[in-house]
């Protein structure tokens, strides 16, 4: 029987296993992610994330969903790694490796900050299968047109009245696999309740329904921004909590606290 030893985290219940590979190579398949995942006979988690070692950063990380899917980014994850990394190192600003190398910078103070890059919205960046208006991108009769931007992974923000009265999971999984989105996507549904303040509610993809996401977030205040509903920062309030998100220089930077529930090893 084989092991993998995992740390089990969450940044506003949004959680995470994560797997130290930089010293002791692991290999995963999605049969054995999607066992991990289960929630009654694995782990459980939204995101699996595997550490390895970079040439350039203090770590890199690769990011698996539960249904054993890739990922581009995960913003509370990457938080997540940070505070392993802070708690290692000692240090008080580190860089991480996300996939297809894009570099983010993470620093600590009160809460965990990481810098997540500028919010991409070309058609072809998020990407859709066509060219369309990404400012106004009408999907489904039911909802008001979304606003599509990708934070290295891809979203469709839809701002409505209220968001308590939506069913995610009725609309969610028609968003996610829309045809105009050859990737799938990660579906917010976000509410503005006042000038720096936006209720959210999130569908991601290969995940489901789940407590935050911090990508969904930054997309969401890139998003709002581009609408001309927000300046350029907001408190972002999800099921599991809420993060800071504050656009700069064109940047977005996303702020929030995170959890360490446990550690142990899964058995296979």
């Amino acid at each position: 029987m084989k092991q993998i030893p995992f740390i089990k985290m969450d940044g506003l219940g949004n959680d995470f296993v994560i797997i130290d590979a930089r010293k002791n190579k692991i290999t995963l398949t999605p049969t054995l992610i999607c066992k991990m995942a289960n929630r009654k006979t694995g782990i459980g988690f939204d995101q699996l994330i595997v550490l390895k070692k970079s040439k350039t950063c203090d770590v890199k990380m690769e990011i698996y969903n539960a249904d054993g899917s890739t990922a581009g980014a995960c913003g509370n994850g990457t938080r997540c790694v940070s505070s392993l990394i802070f708690e290692e190192t000692k240090k008080q600003k580190i860089t991480l490796e996300a996939p297809d190398n894009k570099i983010l910078t993470a620093w600590r103070g009160k809460q965990i900050t990481v810098d997540m890059g500028e919010p991409k919205t070309d058609w072809q960046d998020i990407p859709l299968s066509k060219k369309a208006e990404t400012l106004n991108l009408k999907i489904l009769p039911a909802l008001p047109p979304a606003v599509c931007t990708s934070m290295g992974n891809p979203h469709a923000v839809f701002f409505v009245k209220n968001v308590k009265n939506l069913d995610i999971a009725k609309l969610g999984p028609k968003v996610e696999n829309n045809k105009i989105f050859p990737q799938r996507t990660n579906v917010e549904f976000a509410q503005i309740l006042a000038p720096e303040k936006i209720r959210m509610r999130v569908w991601e993809r290969g995940a489901g329904i789940t407590l935050a996401c911090g990508s969904g977030a930054c997309a969401t205040l890139a998003g709002a921004i581009r609408r001309g509903l927000i300046k350029n920062k907001a408190a972002i309030v999800m099921d599991g909590g809420t993060l800071f998100i504050e656009q700069k220089d064109g940047r977005i930077l996303m702020s929030g606290h995170v959890n360490k529930a446990f550690k142990g090893v899964f058995f296979f």
